[in-house]
């Protein structure tokens, strides 16, 4: 099953990503960064705010509360400001490792229960894979956001999983 220490190296890759996409994104223009590409979100900017307010959502709900939506707003503009963006990137990266850091197997047992979007319908799943669809859920846009930087001419690096992890 997914574990703590599976976590730590998840979050540690994630930042390292993010890094690397983010790094990227700078040498292109505002426009460039929100011009529609065709992705599901449709932007680099909308795509990476998106990535951004889920991993707020998820990590809320795996911290124990079953509805943050009701505290925190999903948005694919906010925030509008590149750097500021980079700078809350980074923060909610470090929210993630620090979680990940304080995690133990023992936390992953069980199940997880919240309710989603309008509150009404609750969801239940193992802890385990709740955290393994946070992480899975950063690789899959980040995938986009990739194809969009690499199309736009920035030149983001490799997205491999390192040993050191």
């Amino acid at each position: 099953m997914f574990s703590a220490d599976c976590c730590r190296v998840m979050a540690r890759y994630n930042h390292l990503q993010n890094t690397n996409l983010l790094t990227a994104a700078s040498t292109l223009s505002d426009g460039d960064r929100r011009a529609d590409r065709g992705a599901f979100f449709g932007s680099v900017v909308a795509t990476l705010n998106h990535l951004y307010w889920a991993d707020a959502l998820q990590l809320a709900r795996l911290q124990g509360d079953p509805r943050p939506e009701t505290h925190i707003t999903h948005s694919l503009d906010e925030p509008s400001d590149w750097l500021s963006y980079v700078a809350l990137r980074a923060r909610r990266d470090a929210e993630i490792q620090e979680w990940a850091e304080r995690l133990t197997d023992e936390d992953l047992r069980g199940d997880l229960e919240w309710f989603p979007g309008d509150g009404l319908q609750r969801h239940t799943l193992s802890k385990a894979l709740c955290a393994l669809q946070m992480f899975n859920h950063q690789t899959h846009h980040r995938g986009q956001v990739h194809a969009m930087l690499t199309a736009a001419g920035a030149r983001p690096g490799p997205t491999g999983l390192e040993p050191s992890g």
